[in-house]
């Protein structure tokens, strides 16, 4: 089996302090005195308020004599406008750091802020190919299971006036340190327990079968997909077992590592624009596709998506690679069929928006350069078809 990456050595980017198990989120304020940081500002969402996660940091900087500000009016799937909302939140006093609580929202909103708040500008300014060096450090502590952002180099920010999600990547969107607790995602409901969770196995597919892959990614990736098709639908069934959400929360994190450190690829590259234009929430939109999608990647490194199959427990190890990549294909799509994810059609979006988007979803999708990591790489005319596909 082949690594795309073998003949280079690998560069591995990660947190300086990761605190992972439950009761990780209780450790924020030795973490800031840790980093010798003083005054952080809260960044998260009204839900976070609600439910007492934010009193809960509030509390225990309040014990430690910690000052801090809060920045509560994060969005999903966040917008340039909703970044410069917290930037002016923080430029209204001398805030040394950022601390993010939520889902990959919250994450994003605050890595952009701190970019913003080093360098100036606006946020397209650091759209890739530009490369995003430095930033106010982020401590990044993840509600949901899914995203994998309190580990990656990577933000993900929708540009308000054109509704293009623009990829940003760098050592500066880079959290300094990340408190995974899975206690905290206990209380998510099952359809976000099922789509950020699809949501981390395409991370750690993708970053398996990326043209970038090397040694370290392959054992996240590997390690996350395994743990993940084995606790996925209990997670879902059964919210408060609490080792099927440690699980989860783990294999979020190591996939995040991995795709960090390796790529996403065609998956990730076709899942932006769906969610740009059509408000499909990120994880769901890769369940959309995984299934279509690696059916057509799957010529271009069958050895290594058999061995996906098979890492996954929906092929056999004495089964050939050919037909671990049939049982492969199947098992995504009865795993899709379980958790029921709904295609494009069935979530309610108009098939003539879908069809007129094609040529533009295609253009957005090849100009966030995720395609070109995967192993079979797709011009627009395929990927028009594979939109074309997954419509049904």
């Amino acid at each position: 089996m082949s690594l795309p990456g073998a003949a280079q050595a690998a560069t591995i980017n990660l947190p300086r302090i990761l605190r992972v198990g439950a009761g990780a989120s209780q450790q924020l304020a030795a973490s800031l005195t840790e980093l010798g940081l003083e005054r952080p500002l809260l960044v998260t969402d009204p839900f976070m308020v609600e439910c007492g996660y934010c009193s809960r940091l509030e509390e225990q900087l309040g014990v430690a004599g910690i000052d801090y500000g809060l920045f509560a009016d994060c969005v999903p799937d966040p917008t340039t406008d909703s970044v410069y909302a917290a930037l002016a939140s923080l430029r209204q006093d001398d805030y040394d750091c950022l601390v993010a609580l939520g889902g990959g929202s919250s994450l994003d909103t605050a890595k952009a802020v701190g970019v913003l708040a080093t360098h100036g500008g606006i946020m397209r300014d650091y759209k890739v190919p530009a490369a995003v060096d430095s930033g106010l450090p982020v401590i990044a502590i993840p509600t949901t299971a899914g995203t994998g952002s309190e580990a990656t180099r990577a933000a993900v920010i929708t540009d308000t006036d054109t509704g293009e999600k623009m990829l940003c990547m760098g050592l500066g969107l880079m959290p300094v340190a990340a408190l995974v607790d899975y206690e905290l995602t206990l209380s998510m409901p099952y359809r976000l327990t099922a789509d950020t969770g699809i949501d981390s196995l395409c991370h750690a597919m993708e970053a398996y079968v990326s043209r970038r892959a090397n040694p370290f990614t392959d054992g996240m990736a590997l390690s996350a997909m395994r743990a993940l098709c084995a606790n996925i639908r209990t997670a879902c069934a059964e919210p408060g077992n609490r080792p099927a959400r440690e699980a989860m929360m783990l294999a979020a994190t190591q996939g995040g590592i991995a795709f960090s450190n390796a790529s996403v690829t065609l998956i990730h590259g076709m899942s932006r624009p769906i969610g740009a234009l059509f408000h499909v929430p990120h994880g769901l939109s890769n369940a959309m596709l995984l299934p279509e999608v690696t059916a057509w990647s799957v010529t271009g490194d069958p050895a290594r998506y058999a061995h996906c199959a098979r890492c996954m427990g929906m092929a056999g190890e004495g089964d050939s690679d050919g037909l671990a990549l049939e049982k492969l294909v199947a098992g995504l799509r009865q795993l899709n069929a379980d958790l029921s994810v709904p295609g494009p059609r069935a979530y309610g979006i108009e098939e003539r928006a879908w069809f007129d988007s094609l040529e533009l979803m295609a253009e957005q999708a090849l100009a966030s350069g995720s395609p070109h990591n995967n192993p079979r790489i797709p011009g627009a005319p395929e990927i028009v078809e594979l939109y074309q596909r997954v419509w049904g």
